[in-house]
């Protein structure tokens, strides 16, 4: 099976060089490069891909309402959001609009394709090494004087308790790999696990599900 991407980026030489990476590879091609969101919704309504790379920052219309627009009408297409380090305030509403993760703008050849096919699997694309980090922006940024908002407690009530720890232990950035080691189970297993839970809670990937684990109170930031 070959991955269909659409790279869109305002600046040629990203586009270009990522273009170029991911093309080299023989179960990866570029159908389609877009300078800004209205043209990456036009390539994502014309060419289906599997992938979209969509860079935050872009004129005449941003990444996050071509998120959202791709994310709302074509299921299909994992979005992969492209930022810099300091992790981008639209980013986050991104993941709610529908994003599947994000990328760093200097990612590494290597991992640029391997989270292309990552998230092409159906897998999010959420670095355990960033977890932490965007979880605590994100928590801090969200909440008010009477903190975040909380999902309906039934929701959790209805994991069983290898499920709610597997949420616990992936919302503090744990690989499927360090979750098995964690439980004492199989890899096999913590993928079953988290199959189930996403299920239950109704949401999209793993991204979705250590938003959740934090808006529900499942898991507070800064706790060790």
């Amino acid at each position: 099976m070959v991955i269909r991407v659409v790279v869109a980026d305002d600046q040629e030489l990203v586009r270009a060089g990522f273009g170029m990476i991911l093309d080299a590879q023989p179960d990866i091609e570029v159908v389609a490069e877009a300078a800004d969101g209205a043209q990456a919704v036009e390539a994502v309504r014309e060419h289906r891909p599997d992938v979209l790379l969509l860079d935050v920052r872009m004129p005449v219309m941003d990444g996050l309402e071509a998120a959202r627009r791709v994310c709302a009408d074509h299921p299909g297409t994992k979005v992969v959001m492209l930022t810099t380090f300091d992790i981008d305030d639209y980013v986050f509403d991104a993941l709610y609009a529908g994003a599947s993760g994000f990328l760093l703008k200097d990612v590494r050849r290597d991992d640029l394709t391997h989270g292309v096919r990552t998230v092409a699997s159906g897998e999010a694309l959420l670095a355990p090494s960033v977890t932490r980090r965007l979880i605590g922006e994100f928590t801090a940024r969200r909440a008010g004087p009477a903190g975040p908002a909380r999902p309906p407690s039934r929701l959790l009530q209805q994991l069983t308790g290898r499920e709610a720890e597997t949420l616990r232990l992936l919302a503090r950035g744990l690989s499927n790999a360090e979750i098995a080691a964690e439980l004492t189970v199989s890899e096999h297993t913590v993928k079953t696990h988290v199959s189930n839970l996403l299920a239950k809670l109704r949401l999209r990937d793993r991204v979705h599900a250590v938003v959740f684990a934090y808006e529900s109170g499942a898991v507070v930031a800064g706790e060790p």
